[in-house]
């Protein structure tokens, strides 16, 4: 079969694997028919993910159809068309049991962090959903089976694996609630999806901050909020803190690592004493208010110097953070999608065949052609 593989730093290729096979009784192996690139797959193309080798198929947002069951998988058959949440989740561990998935304490052998899809062996060794068939396994519980009447487009479908998800994890978590100023940092497509749900939630101001114009355009555009590039104005906090009369009630940070790095953290980054940029967190730690609370949905790497905690503690700030739980929040996001109370149709800038990959992980990674999010179609 064709898949994306990794093959260096900026460096995929579309090639021939071996097709995945059922190797335990709650697998089930899916023909993909849309899957997408993550702003997380960037940190593979930038060579930040350990242990990542080469030929490793990448990707772990798809939809697709049910191709062959394992003989103890009972919730879905042949045919079904299915959500895959990027999460890897067992459903029976005390961390799946209470709405942690992303944690789940059976799906990686290689530490106590949880395991998604197309990630490395770091994240639990499995080849990913960029390719025109994936092994799912523990099929009883992280699919999500697509009803028969579904309306949504297959490319919005798409978003309910990790973008979406994603974008309600950094809201519900970071307790945006009515009446709230809400600074969201990153206006990717998890950046521009949590300012949609942070209006939702009841927010009486959304503030969107990034550096690049034409995504700043587009979040004003479509989600009416009020933009600044951090960029073009390097008293950008400071114009906020007066902007919010104290700063806003929840920061959310969708930026991560891949910030854009100053020379010392590109250093320490490649030397593996760092894990890539820290300007988000401390952008953020400079707009909170006092008692205010600061999500990081972004990924971050291993250690950071000269991580602002005094910043946050002597101002009594509640810092949350983590990798989304995904599974159990996809039939709640398949209503708002449904019920038209969320749109995301105008996040999909890119559609391209699968052989295109290699020139979609370029134009994603230099923010070429306007682009936000692509779907891959194998």
């Amino acid at each position: 079969m064709k898949a994306v593989t990794y093959q260096g730093i900026f460096n995929v290729k579309v090639k021939e694997v071996p097709e995945p096979i059922i190797k335990n009784a709650e697998d089930i192996i899916v023909k993909v028919t849309h899957a997408s690139i993550c702003g997380s797959d960037l940190h593979s193309y930038h060579g930040m993910v350990p242990s990542l080798e080469e030929n490793y198929v990448l990707g772990h947002e798809a939809i697709g159809i049910v191709e062959e069951t394992g003989r103890e998988v009972s919730r879905l058959k042949k045919g079904d068309k299915v959500v895959l949440p990027f999460n890897i989740a067992c459903g029976k561990c005390i961390y799946c049991q209470n709405q942690l998935e992303s944690q789940c304490a059976n799906v990686n052998n290689e530490g106590e962090i949880g395991a998604c899809y197309g990630c490395s062996r770091l994240f639990g060794d499995y080849f990913g959903s960029q390719a025109e068939y994936v092994r799912v396994p523990f099929a009883n519980f992280s699919p999500y089976k697509i009803p028969e009447n579904n309306e949504i487009p297959d490319e919005q479908l798409v978003l309910l694996t990790d973008a979406i998800p994603s974008a309600f994890w950094g809201v519900q978590n970071g307790g945006v609630k009515k009446g709230d100023t809400v600074i969201v940092l990153g206006c990717g497509p998890i950046g521009l999806i949590a300012q949609k749900l942070a209006w939702i939630n009841g927010a009486k101001r959304v503030i969107a901050v990034d550096r690049l114009d034409y995504r700043l355009e587009h979040s004003k555009i479509w989600n009416k909020t009020e933009c600044f590039n951090f960029e073009k104005n390097e008293e950008l906090p400071s114009l906020l803190l007066e902007l919010t009369e104290g700063g806003a009630d929840v920061v959310i940070d969708c930026v991560g690592m891949s910030g854009k790095m100053k020379p010392v953290e590109i250093v320490e980054t490649a030397l593996r004493l760092q894990g890539g940029a820290l300007g988000a967190i401390t952008f953020a730690s400079q707009v909170i208010r006092k008692g205010g609370t600061v999500m990081l949905v972004g990924m971050y790497g291993s250690r950071y110097n000269t991580f602002p905690l005094g910043d946050f503690f002597t101002r009594n700030i509640t810092l949350k953070m983590g990798i989304a739980p995904a599974i159990h929040s996809v039939p709640t996001l398949y209503r708002l999608l449904q019920t038209k109370q969320l749109d995301v149709s105008d996040i999909i800038s890119h559609r391209l065949p699968l052989e295109e990959a290699e020139h979609a992980y370029s134009i994603f990674h230099k923010r070429e052609e306007n682009c936000l999010k692509i779907i891959l179609q194998p």
